[in-house]
């Protein structure tokens, strides 16, 4: 054993195996493979809620200002109180629709914007990051490695959505716009909720604006309430879909993509809204209850 360990291979001498082993690592090592060509003409675009994050972004928001003592306890749990109960319900109207375009105003009216944007990136780094759904994201990059744009798309306040979309290092956002007047807002919104066939809308536009082909650009969502977005572009995609859109995507042949454990998902502090009606279903039960908390 000792002949061998002189003579054989544990007896050449320490440089000559370093060299060794730094010439078989680099013959070993594969050539990376290239990224394909940037395509200026397409992009991809998600939803945010349920798709890119756990939950309602709006809640968490609401509940990061609550935290701040700009919304109070009550009215988070009135929130939160009201979100059950319209999931349970499972409708959304114009009604609906109509007292979440209420409360979102009263998040912002007479704020100045600079400090809602530093709220929403305190909030973000507090209690959003967390939430961020790995797999989302990593279908996100995809699309940025490959040279297309990759934008948010979503009902939640678009300073909210902005920050979202910088801390995941994404090209942009669309979202809710409130009006403002010298940096303050005024409690009214420009145009309605970026829900439904609004956010195909806003797509559309986007594609114009930015010389896009929407027959090569994709969408991810996880909600029907969606589904005017996901038809406007040739790569529709299911992401942690809810039944009705699971049952569309399996008919048209989409992709579905589930990040969730187990058929149900236990999620922290809220379950996620189907969409802006399910948010509005909330605020409506929340403003009401609040209503009523007053007046008695």
């Amino acid at each position: 054993m000792r002949r061998f360990w002189q003579s054989g291979f544990w007896g050449r001498g320490r440089d000559e195996d370093h060299k060794s082993a730094g010439q078989v690592a680099a013959a070993a090592a594969a050539e990376a493979a290239p990224l394909p060509a940037p395509d200026p003409a397409a992009a991809a675009f998600f939803d945010v809620d349920n798709t890119m994050m756990r939950g309602a972004s709006i809640y968490y928001f609401a509940r990061g200002l609550a935290a701040r003592k700009l919304f109070t306890m009550r009215d988070l749990a009135m929130f939160a109180w009201g979100q059950a109960a319209f999931r349970l319900r499972g409708s959304e109207n114009s009604e609906h629709i109509g007292s979440a375009k209420e409360a979102a105003l009263t998040f912002v009216a007479g704020q100045r914007v600079n400090a809602i944007v530093k709220l929403s990136e305190e909030i973000y780094d507090e209690v959003m990051a967390d939430r961020i759904w790995h797999g989302t994201r990593t279908l996100a990059l995809q699309h940025l490695d490959s040279g297309q744009q990759v934008w948010l798309v979503t009902a939640t306040p678009v300073e909210v959505a902005r920050t979202i979309a910088h801390r995941l290092g994404l090209t942009g956002a669309l979202g809710t716009v409130a009006e403002t007047r010298e940096g303050v807002y005024t409690g009214r919104l420009v145009g309605n909720l970026l829900h439904g066939p609004a956010k195909a809308e806003a797509v559309r536009a986007l594609a114009q604006r930015e010389g896009l082909d929407l027959a090569r650009c994709s969408a991810y969502s996880d909600s029907i309430n969606d589904l005017p977005m996901l038809t406007a572009v040739g790569h529709p995609h299911a992401v942690n879909p809810d039944a009705e859109l699971r049952a569309h995507a399996r008919d048209h042949g989409w992709p579905i993509h589930d990040f969730r454990t187990g058929r149900k998902v236990t999620m922290v502090a809220l379950p996620a809204a189907a969409g802006a009606g399910a948010i509005a279903g909330s605020v409506a039960a929340g403003i009401a209850l609040r209503r009523h908390y007053r007046a008695n």
